[in-house]
């Protein structure tokens, strides 16, 4: 089949709607459900984001997708004890592919509410399984197993939309879009993100070790198919804050640096014995989450309203007892999709706890950006490659 019928495009008063190939047959099939316009925007981006993370690391990988930029992307690096508690997995032994999973909805829950979610791995039965408990509106994967895609079937009231890709699948090398009509053509952005970007290194701290270069690599190729401009904090095998579609790239790196805090918040130990009510659905026990660490508390949850999530009234986790908790945060990587043009960004990433950068360079203040990440003793790869998606 090389075209499909879609129901509208981005809003329904844009009809009629489809997509086609002008040569050859569509390189997925639709397993269950109806695709959207923006459904099949978010799977194909996504699928190129697992498929390059699985093939820069060797490992299984998974995102969550979100009007078009990722929430989260990970690969399936084995989980601690404290991450563990914090993704509600205590106890259980995960696959590789659930791993990359939970680790992908982990980073950002709030924005990964309804999302799209890729695999560059068979979907088995326990990924299934996380999955069908979530807000979700699709995946995309390579394959199935017969008990994941039956689970996945019952999802949505038997319409949660699955899409199977043709891993073979290999596009033409030039790309067009239309915008008002005017068509634009332009080569696919095809370029390769291997340890061979981060060689160039300017700061007087050169040691990056193995781990981290795996989180640059896996920021940067986030942020190849993240809306620009963007910024990608990644620790552990896993993005923990993306800051995407800001103009301004100091808003980019404060974005995600404040994404990368919750995220990092989420593990500290008063957020790990917060005692939820049995009936919270899990939406709004992550949601409480986001109040209780966030600036807000006293108003949201004050007076009795603790009582619609809390089965006891929490202690306020202070404005002190958060900083002491993220001062402890360390060894997180920060990508950007094109160079930092002053050292302010680097400010903001020292606040949350960033010891190795990858960026582009090329900025007529490149002294000042190096000159701050000696200040923090950190090290940094200048690429020379800008990575902007539109």
């Amino acid at each position: 089949m090389n075209e499909m019928e879609l129901k509208y495009g981005c809003n329904p008063n844009q009809k009629p709607a489809r997509v086609f190939m002008e040569n050859g047959d569509l390189p997925f099939t639709v397993l269950n459900g109806k695709p959207g316009y923006i459904n099949l925007l978010d799977a194909m981006n996504s699928w190129q984001l697992v498929r390059e993370l699985k093939e820069a690391t060797g490992l299984p990988a998974a995102a969550s997708f979100k009007h078009v930029s990722p929430a989260g992307a990970a690969v399936a690096v084995p989980l601690s004890e404290t991450l563990q508690k914090t993704y509600f997995v205590e106890g259980i032994e995960l696959s590789p592919i659930a791993t990359a999973y939970i680790r992908a909805r982990g980073a950002d829950r709030m924005s990964s509410y309804g999302d799209f979610v890729a695999l560059s791995d068979e979907c088995d039965a326990q990924t299934a399984s996380f999955l069908k408990r979530e807000v979700s509106d699709g995946i995309i994967a390579p394959s199935y197993s017969e008990a994941a895609l039956e689970i996945l079937k019952t999802k949505r009231k038997g319409t949660y939309l699955v899409l199977q890709m043709d891993p073979d699948y290999q596009p033409e090398k030039l790309e067009k879009k239309q915008v008002f009509g005017i068509t634009f053509e332009q080569q696919r952005n095809e370029i390769d993100l291997t340890e061979d970007c981060l060689t160039e290194i300017p700061t007087k701290n050169k040691d990056i070790p193995a781990e981290a270069k795996r989180d640059l690599l896996i920021s940067l190729i986030t942020l190849k198919y993240t809306q620009s401009n963007s910024v990608c904090y990644a620790k552990d095998g896993q993005a923990i804050g993306i800051g995407a579609g800001q103009q301004s790239r100091v808003h980019c790196t404060r974005l995600a640096g404040n994404k990368a805090d919750i995220w990092y918040l989420r593990q500290a130990p008063q957020v790990l014995s917060l005692p939820f009510r049995e009936d919270v659905r899990r939406p709004d026990r992550d949601n409480a989450i986001d109040v209780y660490v966030g600036d807000e508390y006293m108003d949201l949850l004050g007076g009795d309203n603790w009582k619609r999530v809390f089965t006891e009234k929490p202690p306020v986790f202070t404005k002190e007892e958060k900083q002491a908790w993220l001062s402890t945060q360390t060894g997180v990587a920060l990508g950007s999709d094109a160079f930092f043009p002053f050292g302010d960004n680097i400010e903001r990433a020292h606040k949350s706890g960033v010891a190795y950068v990858a960026q582009a360079g090329g900025s007529i203040r490149d002294d000042n950006v190096i000159e701050t990440c000696d200040k923090y003793n950190m090290a940094m790869a200048m690429t020379h490659i800008r990575l902007f998606h539109h």
